[in-house]
């Protein structure tokens, strides 16, 4: 992902503990003027979020985005689903890559680039509970090894 000017708004670092990343792709979003002025101040939650395709088009639901405080009575439901702005041989790549078994769609961050909201959509396989076992594992000994060398070289 090019982020080289953008600002990280949300991210979801759940999304790497739980799932395989096998792959990622830059979506924008379609939103009202009191959710970009939301997102603007942070006010936004990825957490729980997930992507699907219907109909040849992509959205992202349970995505949490706070109503804006002068916003009144533009303000829209927080965790309406929203349109992504893909490309149709991309929309096609992921409802492919879905119909595969495991396979699912996972926002990892919101950030804007350019003034514009954009959204990091990964393609992804859920981790086994033994899979994440293992992982920490390996993270645990990584960590002893360095204590070990740091304590060494003192």
């Amino acid at each position: 992902m090019g982020k080289g000017n953008a600002k990280i708004v949300a991210s979801n670092r759940k999304a790497r503990h739980e799932f395989f990343i096998e792959d990622t792709i830059e979506a924008g979003l379609v939103l009202k003027g009191t959710e970009v002025k939301s997102i603007r101040q942070g006010r936004i939650n990825v957490k729980e979020s997930y992507a699907a395709i219907e109909n040849g088009e992509a959205y992202i639901y349970n995505m949490h985005i706070s109503p804006y405080e002068q916003g009144n009575i533009y303000n829209v439901d927080p965790i309406r689903k929203r349109k992504l702005l893909l490309h149709k041989r991309e929309i096609r790549r992921l409802q492919a890559a879905v119909m595969q078994k495991g396979y699912t769609l996972v926002p990892l961050t919101v950030y804007i680039k350019d003034g514009l909201v954009k959204l990091e959509l990964a393609i992804a396989k859920g981790k086994k509970l033994y899979d994440r076992r293992q992982d920490i594992a390996k993270r645990d000994a990584e960590r002893r090894m360095q204590q070990h060398l740091s304590e060494k070289y003192r």
